[in-house]
Parts: structure tokens; sequence; C-alpha cells
């Protein structure tokens, strides 16, 4: 569900008509819904009650300021997997024993960062990054909550470039591998070993996968406890995915997954935490664009539109499916046609549609693709030297721009020209 509807003809956000915020902010555009955050954050959270736990959003999904101090409102923690998201937390006022620091990839300056701002756990994924943090940890002075994260070798059965379980997977160490990996943690002295970490992918739309895995996570923790070490915090990551398409039937429900929890996880009395991102931000986000051109080319038709694949790269990069919806709504049993949606990038990747079905349109016409709120502004770009798309922020009848649309003289200047030249 989310808060985008068509009333009296015309789309809106809760109670802001799209077309009204197009006309001050201009096309394109990123507009989120707070009720939908909001509800779907609830959502998680129900799901786990009776429980002790805390749900981390994933902001690597929209790491606006304004969405995360929306939800650390509510009280979400923090999934975070850069330094700069760590900082961007901590910005929007999230603090430390909220913050969860996840990734492969941790160098010692944000290891070093964390550390001295303040964090509820690494995540640790290999034993060079287990040695690295052990060595700076001391260096702080300080002892380092960790989790390691065990792969289960479990496939997720969800896109190849979103699939994180697998033993050919960069992530995590060899679940066979876990008791010799958890021995070398109790034995550096700086760390703090207090649970296991396991996520095997993203958008996944059947719970087998995640009851496989975290059967084999409550068996390694029993054995692991055997051998000494305090389990007790399990962090089971995220990935449950959304209804792209509004014809395709819908995921699991957040509290069928939490019922899954409860069955695989729990009766060994750990914390539990959950890191959902693609759900709590996917449907609460629209990308609104204006069409420029409608285009007759050889045997198929073309909707030029201003918003383009730097602006949102999940089509180009993933072969994603987004609904574009006329901002007007169509009138009952109106004819379609089919186009190809493009955007205006000298790339031929640069099309979100191909022979997509749509009422008819025409230049100045307005569309919106649904369920952009989640890896929709955080993985765009300048390419084509276009500039950042605005980002607007819907409360009830109120919104806000959280991100302005920069000028091509901000971005210009940002370049340095050497003297020789």
């Amino acid at each position: 569900m989310d808060h985008f509807l068509y009333k009296n003809g015309a789309l809106f956000a809760e109670d802001v008509a799209i077309a009204d915020i197009a006309a001050t902010v201009g096309t394109p555009f990123y507009v989120y819904s707070t009720a939908t955050l909001l509800r779907h954050f609830t959502l998680f959270d129900e799901a786990l009650a009776g429980m002790d736990h805390l749900v981390c959003y994933a902001m690597k999904a929209a790491s606006n300021q304004a969405i995360l101090k929306t939800l650390a409102n509510a009280g979400a923690g923090m999934d975070v997997v850069s330094g700069g998201e760590y900082l961007r937390a901590k910005a929007a006022g999230v603090p430390g024993e909220r913050i969860v620091f996840s990734g492969v990839g941790k160098t010692a300056d944000e290891i070093r960062l964390a550390l001295t701002g303040g964090i509820r756990q690494f995540n640790v994924e290999s034993e060079p990054e287990m040695e690295v943090l052990n060595r700076v940890a001391g260096e702080v002075g300080v002892m380092a909550p960790i989790t390691i994260r065990v792969n289960p070798d479990v496939d997720a059965k969800t896109h190849a470039k979103i699939a994180t379980g697998k033993s050919e997977n960069k992530f995590g160490i060899p679940i066979a591998r876990a008791r010799e990996v958890y021995a070398l943690a109790a034995s550096l002295e700086n760390l703090e070993v207090i649970g296991i970490d396991v996520h095997i992918g993203s958008q996944l739309t059947d719970l087998a996968p995640f009851e496989l895995a975290y059967q084999k996570v409550a068996e390694l923790t029993e054995m692991l406890r055997s051998e000494g070490h305090n389990i007790c915090r399990l962090d089971l990551g995220g990935g449950l995915g959304i209804p792209y398409a509004r014809s395709n039937e819908a995921p699991p429900l957040p509290i069928d997954y939490g019922k899954l929890i409860e069955r695989t996880v729990g009766h060994l009395g750990c914390e539990i935490e959950i890191e959902p991102g693609r759900l709590i931000a996917g449907n609460a986000g629209c990308m609104v664009s204006e069409v420029i051109y409608v285009k007759s080319g050889e045997g198929r038709d073309f909707l030029i539109l201003d918003g383009a694949m730097n602006d949102l790269i999940r089509p180009a990069m993933y072969e994603a499916h987004h609904d574009i919806v006329p901002v007007i709504e169509p009138a009952p049993g109106a004819e379609q046609t089919p186009y190809d949606i493009v955007g205006p990038v000298c790339e031929s990747g640069d099309t979100f549609a191909k022979q997509r079905l749509m009422p008819p349109l025409a230049a100045g016409d307005l569309v919106a693709f649904r369920s952009a709120g989640a890896y929709g502004a955080v993985m765009s770009s300048e390419y084509n030297t276009r500039p950042l798309i605005p980002e607007v922020l819907v409360h009830g009848d109120q919104y806000a721009v959280i991100r302005p649309r920069p000028t091509f003289d901000e971005i210009i200047n940002r370049d340095t020209i050497p003297e020789w030249l």
C-alpha cells in the first residue's frame, strides 16, 4: 500500500497534488510520502512485537536526512555501509547505539570514525577486516562490538546483481568456517563478539530462502554457544521484496516474515535485528517526469521524457520494471497505445520501458514512476551534466524540498582547471 492515489482525476501524494509540486519545483523530481514510510516501518516493528528487537533501516535504499529523521523519530535504527552514511545518520540525529555498520570493505579510517563516534556493532565480513578492527580499537582504547557475517550458501532466487548469500558471492565468511573464525575473534583482545549476522539478498518474493538461512543460523548459534561464545544478538539482514508491477502477486507480508523469524530463531532468546530498506522506502516514493516529445519511429512510437537513466538507473542496470502512470487520470476505457518510454541521454540503455501500453499522452503531460523510492535518488548521477533532480517530502497537505536541484554554475564550478591551462 502507498499514499499515491488519484483524487478528482489527478494524482496526489497524500493530500498534495503532484501537478502542484511540478509547477513549483520543475521536473523531473522525486517525491516521498511520510505516511507510507511510517506505515511500512511500523509493519516491521509490529511484526517483531514480543521479541527483543530493533528495526535498522538500510539507508542505502534512500538516504536523504529528512527520510532518516522521519524514521529515527519513529524508533528506527540505521544500517550503514560507509563512513559517509554513518556521518549522514549522525547528522540526522541518530545516536551511535542505534547504528549498525555493515559492508565488505570498511577502511581503517571508517572504523575509527565509528568507534570514536559511537556504534551499536560492526558486522564483520572477513578475517583481515577483523584484524584491522582489532588494531584500530586498540589504538582508540575501546572494545569493538561485533557480529560475524556468515554466508549460508542459500540461493535467494533474486536478480544476480542483488543476491548476496551464495557461496560465490563476495559477502561474509562460509558458514562451514564459522567455528574457526569465531575462535579467532575470541582471541583478539579488543573485540567483543556479541552475535551472528546474515543477509542473503534483496527483492526476495518468497520466504523459503529466509527460512533455510535462519535455520542454519539457529544451528550455528547453538554450536557457538556450546563452545563458549556469547551469542546474544542475531542480525538477520533485510531483503523482503515489493510488488513493482501492480499486476504481480504481492510478496510476503512483514507479519508473515515476523512469524518466520519467531519460528526459526525465537527460541534462542537473542535480540533480533532486521535491516529492511526497499520495503520501507520503495513504494513511498515516485519519480515525476514530463513528456518532451512524442516521436513516431519505424514500427514503434516513443515517449521521450525529461527524466533519464542518470535520474533512475534501475531499468538500465537491473532490467527493472516500474509502473508508469499519467498524473492526470485517464478516462475510463481510454484507448492504450504501446510506446517505448525513453529519456534524452545519448545511450540506447536510456530506456525505461519497451512497448508499454499507455493512454494518449502529449508533450507537456506529466507521468509518475511508481515504486521509485528505493535505489532511485541515491543511485543517480550527473551524467551528461544533468543536475541531480530535487527530492520532495510530503506530510499530509504540506510538502518541502529536501534536496534542491543544483544550478549549472554550481555543477561546473566544482571543477578546478590547473594553472598550466
